[in-house]
């Protein structure tokens, strides 16, 4: 019998919009959790769902690992399983199931299982864990399998109790991150992930965390597993598992995926300083914020240090939609970082957001007019979606009805009342996108008529894009205005 499987329970196939772009990073919190099991001794499988067609999957798993402990733990580092959604919370649930049914003691921890323990606890798991999970799982694993004491002394648990969700005390964040294992990356299929990026992208990327939580207060961002306090790993240990990751997997990309990187005043120029020493040469991608990027010389750092893309939440080209998110940041500051990004040669891309309480017509104009006049690299857009421990979603809870999730990363369902009705904001959305997309064409048409004998081929596609662009966004726009109907 093994002592204990991991898993986690998002699967690609159930997310149509991220199956379709077959990019997919690997589950980092469930690695480092097999890392730390390992290092002390237990006997662990680790199973990845990633790529598998359903939750019935893990039933040949059972069969084969007998474990006495199954532990399905969600990515805390990924938006992706932050967001909560219903395809992957029944997928848990059927695990959950299956896990019990061979035997198991059942081990949870997830964003989703924190707001919600009561429906994964009456699914039949024995522990919600609540936080980072690395020392929580320990001790509740050395209580299982060794040394039976009273759990409820485990710092980081729900269980029932009297048939209701009972808590233990909350256990304090991890501030000595470097005291940590690396992930478990030789445990991962990496043939898998390499092959889907390859082939889609044309280069392989893959996932690394340098810090844990997020010091700001915007009122609509949930921190349920790493809380509100900011804690850095060493530039030393960073790029030493980034040298095993070139050296090991061949990877020529990285996604950062902190989401804040390089807050911690000189960090990132020691990170660029390790990465010079080691010899390494990689490209990267990162989350930051435009006060940030500002100050002293944080651009020019980053692009040293092989910085490609900076994402960016400029969420709204309205300063009074800013101000009601308590964003902290300001317009000129959006505009400010994103020409002195483009000056270092570093890729500025925005995350936009619409729906927001109070959020007007001319609001949604102002964003539009911000976009098409900075012309970032790249634009993700979404709409306002409400998550538990938000001061956002006790503003509008009394408006949730029984979908409160989305069930899939492309839903994009309003859940409460705004401005406009719902069908208009995923209009909304394919417009915004359209009449980028229709810009950057222009821009790339132009670059090949005065310097046709530069990049031709990748001006060359986007000049003949613009045969399709034009209908198309004037088709979503006259859509878009039919639906623009304040409630």
């Amino acid at each position: 019998m093994t002592d204990i499987l991991l898993t986690h329970s998002y699967f690609l196939r159930f997310d149509p919009k991220q199956w379709n772009n077959q990019t997919p990073y690997p589950p980092l919190a469930t690695l480092y959790a097999s890392s730390v099991l390992r290092k002390v001794g237990y006997d662990i499988a680790f199973v990845d769902s990633m790529f598998w067609s359903g939750p019935d999957e893990i039933k040949p798993e059972l069969a084969k690992h007998s474990p006495k402990i199954v532990f399905i733990c969600d990515d805390g580092f990924n938006y992706l399983t932050k967001m909560c959604l219903t395809n992957m919370r029944e997928a848990a649930f059927q695990m959950i199931r299956l896990a019990k049914q061979s035997g198991a003691v059942v081990l949870m921890s997830s964003s989703d299982a924190t707001d919600h323990p009561e429906m994964y606890l009456g699914c039949g798991a024995d522990f919600v864990i609540t936080g980072e999970v690395e020392q929580t799982l320990l001790e509740l694993a050395k209580h299982i399998l060794r040394e039976p004491t009273d759990f409820s002394a485990i710092k980081g648990l729900i269980y029932l109790k009297d048939g209701k969700p009972a808590r233990s005390a909350a256990r304090p964040n991890l501030k000595e991150l470097d005291e940590l294992p690396d992930p478990a990356w030789d445990l991962l299929d990496i043939a898998s992930y390499k092959k889907a990026w390859l082939e889609r992208a044309g280069y392989f990327s893959m996932n690394v965390a340098t810090t844990r939580g997020c010091p700001f207060h915007c009122n609509w961002c949930a921190k349920p597993i790493y809380g509100q306090r900011y804690y850095t790993r060493s530039p030393e240990r960073v790029v030493n598992e980034i040298k095993g990751l070139v050296e090991k997997f061949g990877i020529t990309h990285i996604w950062f995926c902190d989401d804040i990187f390089g807050l911690k005043p000189g960090w990132v120029q020691k990170f660029g300083e390790q990465l010079k020493a080691a010899g390494i040469k990689i490209k990267f991608k990162i989350q930051s914020r435009v006060d940030l990027l500002i100050k002293e010389n944080q651009i020019d750092a980053l692009a040293m240090a092989g910085c490609e893309e900076a994402w960016v939440g400029a969420e709204s080209g309205s300063q009074k939609i800013l101000d009601a998110m308590d964003k902290g940041t300001k317009i000129e500051q959006i505009h400010q970082a994103t020409h002195m990004m483009k000056k270092a040669g570093i890729k500025p891309c925005f995350f936009l957001q619409f729906g927001y309480l109070g959020e007007t017509a001319e609001d949604i104009q102002l964003t539009i007019k911000m976009v098409m006049e900075l012309m970032p690299h790249d634009i993700g857009i979404s709409v306002s979606y409400p998550l538990p421990g938000t001061g956002f979603y006790e503003k509008v809870k009394s408006q949730l009805k029984e979908k409160t999730n989305w069930t899939d990363s492309d839903e994009l369902a309003m859940m409460f009342k705004s401005t406009f009705p719902a069908s208009f904001y995923k209009i909304l959305q394919r417009y915004v996108h359209a009449e980028f997309r229709k810009r950057k064409a222009l821009m790339a048409a132009k670059a090949w008529i005065s310097q046709p004998h530069k990049n031709v081929l990748p001006s060359f596609k986007k000049l003949i894009s613009l045969a399709y662009r034009y209908p198309q966004t004037a088709y979503v726009k006259q859509k878009m205005e039919k639906y623009a109907k304040p409630l």
